[in-house]
């Protein structure tokens, strides 16, 4: 088993998980001003993204530019790693690859505690990969406990590029937005909830 076969049911019941679902669960956290970098790049690459329709393109051309613009304002402090193995505990099925990962750490050349946030990028049918997202995120979670570097709140999302789903996982509940952000006209309430996630003094563009 991997990442990738868990739904959402099968998820709960393997680490007897809680759901907690909530329509605007980041509602409090203040949007971040994208950069005139981010926003011209942007610019040129959403529509071609999505005109070509693959999973691929709009990781290249969306999902990663806005990751970089997070990296960017957190001054370097935080490592980004994209398509990567994650294998943590073949036992309980949390292996596999993982679209992005986010570290609180400056290294680069291997993945360190404290993993902090875990996406995937769908071409489509975001809630039906919400189950191998909160597996990776359970993933993050054991591996923080295992690298003594535990934290409160571990985040996730699962996006196309053009839309973004959020959920946190604490302890054992898992807490999904119901909300959906799309990059036209959200980017900057995506950013916010991006940068928020990471628990660091974010520099201004």
């Amino acid at each position: 088993m991997a990442y990738s076969d868990f739904t959402l049911q099968t998820v709960k019941k393997a680490f007897g998980l809680q759901i907690d679902e909530q329509p605007n669960l980041f509602a409090s956290v203040e949007p971040i001003t994208s950069s005139d970098r981010l926003n011209t790049t942007l610019q040129e690459t959403v529509q071609l993204a999505i005109a070509i329709n693959t999973e691929k393109a709009r990781s290249e051309m969306i999902i990663t530019p806005v990751l970089l613009e997070v990296r960017r304002r957190a001054n370097g402090q935080i490592s980004l790693f994209s398509g990567v193995e994650f294998n943590v505990d073949p036992g309980k099925g949390l292996v596999g690859y993982c679209d992005y990962i986010l570290s609180r750490s400056k290294e680069q050349l291997t993945i360190n505690a404290p993993v902090i946030l875990i996406t995937e990028a769908k071409n489509e049918n975001i809630k039906a990969v919400l189950g191998q997202c909160i597996a990776s995120m359970v993933a993050a979670q054991t591996f923080n406990q295992r690298e003594g570097q535990p934290i409160d709140t571990i985040y996730g999302t699962v996006t196309t590029g053009e839309i973004w789903k959020f959920l946190q996982l604490t302890a054992t509940t898992v807490s999904i937005d119901l909300t959906d952000y799309y990059i036209s006209p959200h980017l900057n309430q995506i950013l916010g909830i991006l940068i928020a996630g990471l628990g660091l003094p974010v520099p201004a563009a």
